[in-house]
């Protein structure tokens, strides 16, 4: 496994590798990795010749009042869980590679970004959006992989492919939990034992989503329900619970056709998000 941090190192790998007919999967990433992500590099291992797993915070995407000096960083660690999933090729760079200091292109979207995480973090899918167009540029993969805990963004990632004609295929990979039920995350190292314990009030609440919509279709009922549950938690700070459309992200008043259960929730001053897929 190789560990690079220029744009020209790895076109210049990924070139090699498709002058032997190689297929390149491509997991995008923010370090800090845990099992949730090697689920993405398993299912890349398992789909492609080749794997590249980047490793950027991205300061794009993080409000001036969000985590990014705080977000936690272990390349020794993430090197590690790499090679042991069968990742060929890591590309950390550093933001100035990625952004020249005149830097003013955007990749920016209407409506699916506007709800949900949209409401409170406005640049942020516009981040998003600009560093993995930029990503798929340089790595040029023929599938990549994204997680269903971030259940908008995968949204948003695969509309961008198709609205922009990007020849990748997008692969939706499961949510990987703790074996309490906590959704894994790289934020839920902020957690003190007291809040760990409290977090847990998501999951317990999608479980509750999932099931009472098993024979209760009206989405206001649903989403009422969950707020109650949450509100049970003193630790707990609803950001949002919404029930929408899982392709466009448009609330929905009937949990008909696939939808998403989704929310964000203040568990002290940790922002974590949880998320279930109704009639999938």
């Amino acid at each position: 496994m190789k560990i690079v941090g220029t744009v020209k190192e790895v076109r210049e790998q990924v070139k090699e590798w498709k002058k032997q007919g190689l297929s390149v999967g491509f997991v995008p990433t923010m370090g800090y990795l845990h099992e949730g992500h090697k689920s993405l590099m398993d299912a890349a291992r398992k789909g492609n010749d080749k794997v590249v797993v980047s490793i950027f915070v991205n300061p794009m995407q993080f409000g001036p009042t969000e985590d990014l000096a705080t977000y936690p960083r272990d390349l020794d660690h993430d090197a590690a869980l790499c090679e042991s999933a069968g990742v060929d090729l890591i590309f950390h760079p550093e933001a100035e590679e990625m952004y020249e200091k005149d830097f003013c292109s955007f990749v920016d979207m209407t409506g699916l970004t506007e709800g949900l995480c949209g409401k409170t973090r406005p640049i942020h899918f516009r981040g998003v959006c600009t560093v993995v167009n930029k990503l798929f540029n340089i790595v040029t993969p023929d599938h990549a992989y994204f997680g269903q805990k971030d259940g908008q963004q995968l949204a948003v990632i695969k509309r961008m492919v198709r609205d922009l004609n990007m020849d990748i295929e997008i692969v939706g990979c499961p949510i990987v939990r703790e074996e309490d039920g906590l959704a894994k995350s790289s934020r839920n190292t902020y957690l003190s034992s007291e809040e760990r314990k409290a977090a847990l009030i998501l999951s317990k609440t999608v479980a509750l989503g999932k099931e009472l919509a098993k024979t209760e279709k009206d989405a206001n009922k649903v989403v009422e329900a969950m707020k109650k549950n949450i509100e049970t938690e003193p630790l707990a700070k609803i950001d949002y619970v919404e029930a929408v459309d899982a392709l466009s992200m448009a609330p929905v008043e009937k949990l008909e056709g696939t939808c998403m259960l989704a929310m964000a929730v203040y568990i002290g001053k940790t922002r974590l998000i949880d998320n279930t897929l109704i009639n999938e």
